[in-house]
């Protein structure tokens, strides 16, 4: 019962830590901010990054519009489906578990706009790239960290075992070479 505590402590921290954030980043917006207006933090940076206050009843970056309720239960399902499996995670796989923090808070960063808004609010808007927000990121980099974590994990399974020090002699390599005993018979 410690060991899970522990694991969803960690979940939890990363988790709570881009929910925060990217509601503290909301409210900012939402009260300093009319819909569709622009602040540009840096002039020299308005080409390339601006604030931009903007409702997103669809997915990440705008994509498929008017489905709020079915990302709704999306989140829901996939915030359970996080929940249910990471304890089962192996702590030694700590970019799969990351990654897991990372899209809970995404995805229940989002689910409290949906909730209580009944949209998503946007702002970050960079070059011609849809606006999108900490959560939307947080989703799209947990994506990337968990593909690498998983890669990381596949090549660790993949490389052979080296001989521990103390064995590092012939013999060993001889005993690792060996067929099964019920092969060797027939």
């Amino acid at each position: 019962m410690k060991n899970y505590l522990k694991d969803y402590l960690w979940l939890f921290s990363i988790a709570g830590i881009i929910v925060v954030l990217d509601q503290l980043t909301k409210v900012w917006i939402r009260q300093n901010l009319m819909l569709g207006e622009v602040f540009h933090p840096e002039f020299w940076l308005s080409n390339y990054a601006r604030i931009l206050y903007w409702k997103n009843t669809g997915a990440a970056f705008g994509m498929f519009q008017n489905l709020s309720g079915v990302f709704t239960v999306l989140s829901l399902i996939v915030s359970g489906v996080i929940l249910y499996y990471f304890p089962q995670i192996p702590r030694q796989d700590w970019l799969v578990r990351l990654a897991m923090g990372m899209l809970l808070g995404g995805a229940v960063g989002n689910l409290i706009d949906r909730l209580t808004l009944g949209y998503v609010t946007d702002f970050i808007s960079v070059g011609e790239f849809p606006v999108f927000n900490i959560a939307d990121a947080s989703i799209s980099l947990g994506v990337v960290v968990l593909f690498f974590g998983m890669w990381v994990q596949e090549r660790r399974k993949a490389q052979p075992s080296q001989p521990d020090e103390a064995g590092a002699g012939g013999s060993d390599r001889a005993e690792s070479t060996r067929l099964p005993e019920e092969i060797q018979g027939e």
